[in-house]
């Protein structure tokens, strides 16, 4: 009985030591924002699928901000089927690292209406 304690309590600490928080690396997403530029890279960018829609700039905003969006979209809260299909072939390391490098972009102005 005592192995068995044993064996779940070390099983148990090696479940939250990969569940420790995941660090973005702004240099690493560099390889993976390549979906992200097309509609998120343009002033003013005004996507037709599936509906006519202001694409928001993403540069600046919060890594937090950026991390729950896409982890929104993979879960289906947040409602778009492209964003839904680019969330889920994301991994969580791929998601901490785009947000960290869109997080350290400047915010660009929208081009006028």
């Amino acid at each position: 009985m005592k192995k068995i304690t044993a064996l779940l309590v070390l099983a148990g600490l090696a479940q939250i030591a990969t569940a420790a928080d995941i660090v973005g690396n702004a240099q690493n997403a560099k390889a993976k924002i390549e979906m992200c530029i097309g509609c998120h890279g343009i002033p003013g960018y005004k996507a037709t699928f599936p509906e006519v829609f202001q694409v928001p700039m993403i540069g600046g905003q919060s890594a937090k901000y950026i991390e729950s969006a896409l982890k929104a979209y993979q879960k289906g809260d947040r409602k778009h089927p492209s964003m839904k299909g680019i969330a889920a072939s994301l991994s969580d390391q791929d998601i901490a690292d785009v947000a960290a490098f869109y997080s350290q972009q400047t915010a660009t102005a929208t081009a006028a209406k």
